[in-house]
């Protein structure tokens, strides 16, 4: 079964990587700048949406509401995948997308073939990667490139794929900034924005553990602004052409076979639960019953500049604090990592003497896959709730994410990927940015604020099935009549009755005692 990705199996953390991480901070170099010299050939978007089907199809609705978006909600794994693999089929011109993860599984490589069956079509395909999640399978992703219509770029790509953890530890400083963004942009005209990168558990039909995220999918003048910020990375200096980093090529016979092997591979596919050979029709046809469904209100992007490792600019963050110092009646978080540090806790802190009601809803320790984030987040827990923060966290068998799998997760676990935030009922954003110093100072991060008391009241609706007893639980603060001390309580429900915890529910002692250890080490900033 011939592939062109295959898994790069990035996301099990294991202590001993911690281990070598924190050695790196104390021994790494200065380096910054990037060790490649390549030639390049600049591009930008497609420049009139309109000579597109899908360009003209919101044409009367942008008419009727001049200088507004469409947003749409993409709330389930199903139509993370429908949307992505639909939109692949429709294109005419144009595909651009800009990912973090690209998981080679099921789900990355059916993408990945719509991908080259569209540059088949004469579409133009662009692919901004992420090199620390995709090093292990550059090779891999180099052969697509060889497509005449399919180009490649890695964002700050390792110079050395043979010592790539040696690498690392000594060129931290500029390894340690990654591009966190995920955006899928068909013919400048509809793009899709949020939590979401590709791969089986970002879509429900993994067997082992499936998430809970939220995309919109938006039309209108933001996904020229998209378009745009696109732009600003492909043509930066930071995204390096595939070819420059994988020297080996494939002879024009390989390519074809090993195109045919992918095309029969997902054409003789049983078991994958979703719709994939939509055609154009179909696709428009969706569209037309989806139409009355597009919120049309004020929206914009905010991101961070490509260069952000060098430049030292925070965009992101610094207009969501803005943002949020605005806010005058509450604030609903929903954010799969979150690590406040002591400036979170001194907002939340500010919040409450000013009366605003605050509520997270983040991952358990048993429903983290980034032990070590949750261990930079448990020592804050008590000081957050102290200062009237509404608590929640994931249960690994919450209902409501469940229900929203398909049936090839089976019984598999759940997690929180969901990076949202509404402000005073009003103001809505969603995209890739986590409550932590990772998105903060280092990594790249595209979100979209939306002003649309409509759309919010759709986010609250979905957050607020989240934090339901039989979905999570609700962290507390209780006084130990024999210690005197304050102690954290897990509240829950099972099958109708009021469950309580004293420690992390779900999980074993190692698996609490190797998170406490990791908030021992100083990399608070890093996580």
């Amino acid at each position: 079964m011939g592939s062109f990705i295959n898994n790069c199996g990035l996301r099990r953390r294991s202590f001993r990587r911690i281990l070598l991480f924190s050695a790196g901070l104390l021994i790494a170099g200065c380096a910054t700048t990037l060790p490649f010299d390549y030639d390049r050939t600049p591009s930008a978007a497609l420049e009139n949406p309109e000579q597109t089907e899908l360009g003209r199809f919101f044409q009367p609705e942008l008419k009727a509401h001049p200088g507004k978006s469409g947003v749409l909600l993409v709330p389930t794994g199903e139509w993370g995948f429908r949307t992505r693999a639909g939109l692949s089929n429709q294109a005419e011109k144009t595909i651009d997308v800009q990912y973090y993860i690209w998981d080679a599984d099921t789900s990355g490589r059916i993408i990945a073939e719509r991908l080259l069956r569209a540059a088949d079509r004469g579409v133009r395909v662009r692919m901004l990667l992420d090199h620390l999640t995709t090093k292990d399978t550059d090779f891999k992703f180099s052969q697509m490139d060889d497509h005449p219509n399919i180009e490649i770029r890695l964002y700050n790509p390792f110079a050395n794929r043979r010592f790539q953890l040696l690498e690392f530890l000594f060129s931290l400083e500029r390894l340690n900034h990654r591009m966190h963004n995920k955006a899928f942009i068909v013919d400048n005209a509809m793009a899709i924005v949020g939590g979401r990168n590709i791969g089986n558990n970002y879509f429900g039909v993994d067997a082992a553990s499936n998430f809970r995220d939220l995309d919109l999918a938006i039309v209108g003048p933001v996904v020229q602004d998209v378009s745009t910020s696109f732009d600003q990375f492909w043509n930066s200096e930071f995204a390096v052409p595939i070819s420059s980093v994988v020297e080996e090529r494939l002879s024009e016979q390989d390519l074809q076979e090993k195109k045919s092997n992918l095309y029969l591979w997902v054409e003789e596919l049983e078991d994958y639960p979703y719709p994939i050979d939509t055609t154009p029709d179909d696709v428009m046809a969706k569209l037309k019953d989806f139409r009355e469904d597009f919120i049309w209100a004020t929206a914009k992007i905010i991101y961070d500049e490509a260069d952000k490792p060098e430049a030292k600019e925070e965009e992101v963050a610094d207009q969501l604090i803005l943002l949020g110092k605005e806010k005058d009646r509450e604030v609903i978080i929903e954010a799969a990592y979150v690590v406040p540090g002591p400036e979170g806790v001194e907002r939340t802190r500010i919040n409450k003497e000013k009366g605003i009601r605050q509520r997270l809803l983040t991952n358990s320790l048993a429903t983290n896959d980034v032990a070590a984030a949750h261990a930079g987040y448990a020592k804050y827990r008590r000081d957050l709730i102290r200062n009237g923060l509404e608590l929640y966290e994931l249960r690994p068998d919450a209902r409501s994410v469940k229900r929203n799998w398909s049936l090839v997760a089976g019984r598999s676990k759940a997690s929180l990927h969901t990076k949202a935030f509404v402000a005073d009922g009003e103001v809505v954003v969603i995209g890739s940015f986590n409550v932590d110093p990772r998105s903060t100072a280092l990594n790249t991060e595209i979100v979209i604020v939306v002003e649309s008391p409509e759309l919010a009241a759709q986010v609250l609706t979905y957050m607020d099935e989240g934090i339901l007893p039989e979905n999570s639980y609700r962290v507390v603060l209780e006084a130990d009549a024999e210690t005197g001390t304050e102690r954290l309580v897990w509240i829950t429900e099972i099958e109708g009755e009021t469950v309580r915890y004293y420690s992390d529910p779900e999980v074993s002692l190692w698996r609490r005692v190797n998170s406490w250890f990791m908030g021992l080490f100083p990399i608070k900033k890093h996580l």
